[in-house]
């Protein structure tokens, strides 16, 4: 069985998103579809829902991690919440880390429970330092000190917006 994780950048642009889902269809066909390919994703907007999509069309399994409780309700823009429900909906399991507010602590205890489940790690990532607080270049930092293999997957032309 192969279990990939992701994380990655948020504020991609449709141009971008688009050079990414490419680049995942192309990592993905790489690994056998079905029961033998999981996806574990925290869905956030960007890299995280194109990810969950790409292991989903590639007819994997798709494994949720949520940093908060309200992570739905305080985290999830009105004008994305129809492609996260679409996604949450499919995942054959979804685990909330135990925090009733995201924030900074539940975002690493978030990225640390992905590594947790995973062989690998998927980052679309810029290669850019973080600012602390569980994003892309902490989740990286922490998935090389853990011993998880990282694959950064950053297409050329690919921007953040």
């Amino acid at each position: 069985m192969t279990r990939i994780g992701i994380t990655g950048h948020c504020d991609l642009g449709e141009d971008t998103s688009a050079l990414v889902r490419r680049a995942l269809d192309r990592e993905l066909a790489g690994f056998a579809g079905g029961p033998d390919l999981v996806g574990v994703s925290c869905l956030a907007r960007g890299a995280d829902q194109i990810f969950a999509e790409a292991v989903w069309d590639a007819r994997g399994t798709l494994e949720v991690v949520l940093p908060s409780v309200d992570y739905r309700e305080t985290r999830v823009s009105a004008e994305n919440l129809h492609r996260f429900d679409g996604l949450l909906m499919r995942a054959a399991a979804v685990r909330f880390m135990p925090f009733r507010t995201a924030g900074e602590e539940a975002y690493a205890a978030a990225n640390t429970a992905v590594l947790a489940r995973v062989r690998r790690l998927f980052a679309v990532w810029d290669g850019r330092p973080g600012h602390g607080g569980g994003g892309t270049a902490d989740a990286v930092a922490a998935a090389r000190r853990a011993g998880v293999p990282v694959h950064v997957i950053w297409p050329e032309g690919a921007v953040r917006g």
